[in-house]
């Protein structure tokens, strides 16, 4: 998964018309080391979409205009506008992201 590391990597990253999914992320948190456990299979069977990620502590300001508030959040962008967010309470298991994500 790509790593976004720039505020202008950020807004390519979100200013594209197909569907972009970015996984927040922090070393800090347990809970997104779960995640990526399955968040692969996940990746395989939505090929359609971008898919990145951003470690909450590098770019804090982006972090904050999204409103995330827990460690892992999937937040989705279509066109520069967010169009979807799970929060971290909703990504511990492949069954609720799944379903999740079946609605873009």
């Amino acid at each position: 998964m790509n790593k976004i590391e720039t505020n202008e990597s950020y807004k390519s990253f979100i200013n594209d018309p197909k569907v972009a999914i970015l996984k927040y992320e922090a070393n800090w948190c347990p809970d997104w080391k779960r995640l990526d456990f399955f968040i692969g299979d996940i990746m395989n069977d939505h090929q359609d979409k971008k898919w990145a990620q951003i470690d909450i502590e590098q770019l804090p300001e982006v972090t904050e205009e999204n409103d995330v508030m827990g460690i892992p959040s999937l937040l989705v962008y279509k066109d520069g506008k967010k169009i979807g967010h799970l929060h971290s309470a909703n990504t511990k298991n492949p069954e609720q992201v799944k379903e999740y994500l079946s609605q873009f």
